[in-house]
C-alpha cells in the first residue's frame, strides 16, 4: 500500500521489487497524481483517488481487508510546490489554494478570509512554530478588511512587513505558508486518524514506513509506534504475570534514518527527511 502516490516514485521502485502475484493499491487525495497513474500500465497496480485518514474505508471498497506493507510519505510534492497555480509555494505569484484535493474543501483564500485573528494566530503559531503569530494574524485580517488578500505573493508580502526580523536562509513567509498549508489540509489530523488503520491492515510480520518532513508530524508518529511497540501499559507495582502482559502489536525495526549526504545532494528538500519502519506483531487487535 502506498498512501502517498505522487509522481509514482516509491510505487515503481516498489513494482519492481514485487513478485508476479503481488498487488499493489496506491492512494491519493490529489487528482492530478491520480492522472498522472494512468502511466503506470501494471495489471498489479491500482490507484484509488482519497485521503489516507480513510483507508480502511477505500481498501474495503477496493476489497483489500488486510496488506503486507504500508508506505507514507508525509507531506506535500514536488510537482505541487512546482505549480504556481496550486498556490502552495510564494515563489511565483498565484490564486491562494494550498488544497491537496482541490475537488473539494475551503481554498487558503477562503479560511483566512473567515477564520477568526485568533484562530489564524493558533494555527501560525502551532503548526508553523512562527514565533510572530500575533502580529501576522493581525496583518491578515486587516488585509482581508481590505480585499488584499487572494493571492500568494500578496499574503508573502504581508508576513514579511509583519515580521521584524529574518531567520537566515529562509524566508520570513515560509513558516506561515507550512502553517496554513497543514491547517486547510487538515494534515495531522489526517495522519493520526490513518496510524492505526495501518496497525490493524497489516498481516504480521507486515512492515508500516512513515516518512515525516516536519517535526510535528514526526512527534507524532514517534509517539504512536513507541506506544504501540511497548509490551507493560499497565499502571505502576500492577501484580501480574510476565506472561499475561499484554503483547505489544508493533516491534520498532531500527533507529529512525535521515537522508545521507549523497541524497541531499541529489534532492535537497530531503534534507529534513526522517524515516521510522515498525514491524507488525502476531499480537492480536
Amino acid at each position: 500500500m502506498d498512501c502517498t502516490f505522487g509522481r509514482g516514485g516509491h510505487s515503481r521502485l516498489v513494482l519492481s521489487k514485487l513478485g508476479p502475484d503481488g498487488r499493489l493499491v496506491a492512494l491519493d487525495r490529489d487528482p492530478e497524481a491520480v492522472t498522472a497513474a494512468a502511466a503506470i500500465d501494471d495489471p498489479r497496480f491500482e490507484i484509488i483517488h482519497g485521503a489516507f485518514g480513510r483507508l480502511a474505508e477505500l481498501l474495503r471498497a477496493a476489497g483489500v481487508t488486510r496488506v503486507h506493507g504500508i508506505l507514507l510519505d508525509l507531506g506535500v510534492s514536488s510537482p505541487q510546490l512546482e505549480t504556481a497555480e496550486r498556490g502552495f509555494s510564494f515563489r511565483r505569484d498565484a490564486p491562494l489554494d494550498m488544497r491537496m484535493d482541490t475537488t473539494q474543501g475551503p481554498t487558503a483564500a477562503e479560511w483566512l478570509g473567515t477564520a477568526t485573528e485568533s484562530e489564524i494566530r493558533e494555527v501560525i503559531k502551532n503548526y508553523g512554530e512562527e514565533r510572530f503569530a500575533k502580529p501576522i494574524a493581525a496583518a491578515i485580517v486587516a488585509a482581508r478588511a481590505g480585499g488584499t488578500l487572494g493571492t500568494t505573493r500578496q499574503l508573502a508580502a504581508l508576513v514579511a512587513e509583519a515580521v521584524p526580523t529574518r531567520e537566515p536562509r529562509q524566508d520570513p513567509a515560509t513558516r506561515t505558508f507550512q502553517a496554513v498549508r497543514i491547517r486547510v489540509n487538515q494534515e495531522l489530523e489526517e495522519l493520526s486518524l490513518a496510524l492505526p488503520q495501518c496497525v490493524e491492515l497489516l498481516e504480521p510480520g507486515g512492515r508500516l514506513v512513515v516518512i515525516s518532513f516536519h517535526s510535528l508530524e514526526d512527534r507524532i508518529v514517534k509517539r504512536f509506534l513507541r506506544e504501540h511497540a511497548r509490551a507493560d501499559t499497565l499502571p505502576p507495582r500492577l501484580a501480574v504475570r510476565a506472561r499475561d502482559l499484554p503483547q505489544p502489536k508493533l516491534r520498532l525495526v531500527g533507529k529512525a534514518r535521515r537522508p545521507s549526504e549523497a541524497e541531499v545532494a541529489a534532492n535537497p528538500r530531503a534534507r529534513s527527511a526522517i524515516m521510522r519502519v515498525a514491524e507488525r506483531t502476531g499480537a492480536s487487535a
